[in-house]
């Protein structure tokens, strides 16, 4: 099986979205084609707030006036998940993938997109984790000093997958200091580079993703 790569580079969260509804009915389109999962869509967003579907707007902590003082949007979108933050130095992920073809549920399709990212964690030393009743990646989870590194929210619409993860590599984590992250209220918000004290290569990250990606789904990748 086989899943095509898309990046990007850095889009805004509603063409995003137009693009991501798009490659949805390519793959919906394309069921009788056994070996063809769907495909992989990579990017950064300019300042965007995202407000889930049962998200509260009362977990965007300001005002209008400093929404756009700060450069940045509200969204409201159809994911599951709370109020979450993208921007430059993030990778966002957007798998379009067909589960009937994975042969897995949500539930499993979730914990390994989960476990792509704490790989690619271990690759720069970092311990990543999970934590109980929270979906995304954590690191010292269930520990007063548990921050989160990896957020992910999804839509699944005639088995097929939309939205997906947002994981801070190079982020300026002082955009997360306005919301609720995810409705959470006192845990903490990490990146690669705050956990190592130095800026990464944004690149080496996503090759690292693919590779893993490829183990972790047992797919081949291959560029659009």
């Amino acid at each position: 099986m086989n899943i095509k790569i898309v990046d990007l580079g850095n889009k805004r969260f509603d063409d995003a979205y137009q693009y991501q509804l798009k490659k949805v009915d390519e793959v919906f389109n394309k069921k009788n084609e056994p070996d063809f999962i769907g495909y992989l869509i990579l990017l950064e967003h300019p300042h965007v707030y995202t407000l889930g579907k049962h998200g509260k707007e009362d977990n965007l902590l300001i005002s209008p006036q400093l929404l756009e003082k700060i450069n940045a949007e509200l969204v409201k979108t159809d994911r599951g998940g709370d109020i979450t933050y993208h921007g430059p130095g993030q990778i966002v992920g957007y798998p379009i993938i067909d589960l009937m073809k994975l042969k897995i549920g949500p539930k499993q399709y979730v914990y390994n997109v989960e476990e792509v990212i704490i790989n690619v964690l271990d690759k720069y030393g970092i311990k990543g984790d999970r934590m109980s009743g929270s979906i995304g990646v954590w690191l010292d989870p269930n520990t007063p000093k548990a921050r989160k590194i990896c957020s992910i929210g999804i839509r699944i619409t005639r088995n097929i997958t939309m939205h997906g993860f947002a994981f801070n590599v190079n982020t300026d984590l002082k955009y997360f200091s306005y919301i609720n992250p995810c409705g959470i209220t006192g845990k903490g918000v990490t990146s690669i580079a705050k956990e190592l004290g130095y800026e990464v290569d944004i690149n080496e990250v996503k090759k690292y993703i693919l590779d893993i990606f490829s183990e972790i789904f047992k797919v081949e990748i291959q560029n659009l």
